[in-house]
Order: C-alpha cells, then sequence, then structure tokens
C-alpha cells in the first residue's frame, strides 16, 4: 500500500527539484548546423537563439533565399538539439525521487 504522506513529499521534493533545473536551463546550450557548416545556430535551454554563424561565402544577394531557408534549417535543429538536453536535465534532476508509476513521466514536467 502506498505511503500517501511519503508521496506526497516525494512530489514536493521532485516540484523543487523541476524548478530548480528549469533554472538552469539558461547554462544549457545547444548547435543546430546545415549546409555543411556554413550555417550554423545555438540555443540555449530557455529556447532563445544565442548566436547565428553565417559562412562568408553564403553573403551574396544572389543567395538570399538559400541563407534564408539554410537559417531556419539550422534553427530549428538547435531547437531539436536542445529539447533532448532539456529532457536528459529533467530526467536526471529527479532520478529515483519519485516511485516509478507507470505512465508518469515527471522528466519532461516543462
Amino acid at each position: 500500500m502506498f505511503d500517501m504522506m511519503n508521496i506526497m513529499n516525494k512530489v514536493k521534493e521532485a516540484q523543487a527539484k523541476i524548478k530548480a533545473t528549469q533554472a538552469e536551463l539558461v547554462h544549457l546550450q545547444a548547435e543546430g548546423e546545415v549546409g555543411a557548416g556554413m550555417v550554423k545556430v545555438i540555443v540555449n535551454g530557455e529556447r532563445r537563439v544565442l548566436d547565428i554563424e553565417i559562412d562568408s561565402s553564403l553573403v551574396n544577394e544572389k543567395d538570399k533565399d538559400m541563407m534564408k531557408d539554410l537559417i531556419v534549417g539550422a534553427t530549428n535543429k538547435a531547437l531539436e538539439n536542445i529539447d533532448v538536453k532539456i529532457k536528459e536535465k529533467m530526467s536526471s534532476a529527479t532520478a529515483g525521487m519519485m516511485p516509478n508509476i507507470p505512465g508518469m513521466d515527471f522528466g519532461s514536467m516543462m
């Protein structure tokens, strides 16, 4: 039988750990690159774009549309990469804190 007080204490502890971990996400970074490294985008754990690097060979008026597509692609890739890191960080923050309840994924709580 479950000890409800123990479970409630674990939930509160997990919530505090999740909140503390969320505050650390600003320091987490991921990079997305496309076009064989011609465009790179760096984002943080708060899903904010920090930097965009564009190879000088792309800075040409004729290539403007291609550059735009590459930036969008690199940004989306960086955001996908940071989502993986966020999930890993949140999962490790709550590892072993909660009982294994089927269907409950505390690592994905955002």
